[in-house]
């Protein structure tokens, strides 16, 4: 009964779709600023991350190595979200207008006619954030099959 139900609720999410923007937009300032100081931390956290990975040599490991790579994308992803949040609801160099579903039209200040470029650009940006979630899957899944070490203890951790 339960295995029906959530098939009829997957059924229904994909018969009838609802616009998930990637770049979500947030109501007042304080929103916006707190978002973008989350940007900064987390790519702050993947940055030290990395670091204490490289200095402990874990990366020599196949699995500490994959989790590093997801770390280097989602840095390169939070700096496209914040650069993407910076456009379209603080630079004042664009102008969205959003025309339809799946259409928008997007006016830029005089003498910056590149930023509309710039902006379709980082609205990109599950290019960098799916290859992180795989390289973080995949370093899991390798530190989860490893040999328990001689401690007896799990896992590469």
């Amino acid at each position: 009964m339960i295995c029906l139900l959530l098939s009829l609720l997957l059924a229904s999410a994909v018969c009838w779709p609802a616009p998930v923007w990637a770049l979500q937009t947030h109501g007042g300032p304080e929103g916006l600023y707190a978002h973008q100081m989350a940007h900064l931390f987390f790519a702050f956290s993947m940055g030290l991350l990395i670091y204490w990975l490289r200095r402990r040599r874990l990366v020599d490991l196949r699995g500490w190595r994959f989790i590093q790579y997801a770390a280097f994308f989602f840095i390169l992803w939070n700096a496209d979200a914040f650069v993407g949040h910076w456009l379209e609801e603080q630079s004042g160099l664009i102008e969205i207008h959003r025309i339809g579903t799946m259409h928008m039209r997007i006016d830029a200040v005089q003498g910056h006619e590149w930023v509309p470029y710039l902006y379709y650009l980082v609205k990109l940006d599950h290019l960098l954030c799916v290859p992180a979630m795989v390289f973080l899957f995949m370093g899991l899944r390798w530190l989860l099959r490893m040999p328990a070490d001689r401690d007896g203890e799990e896992g590469g951790a």
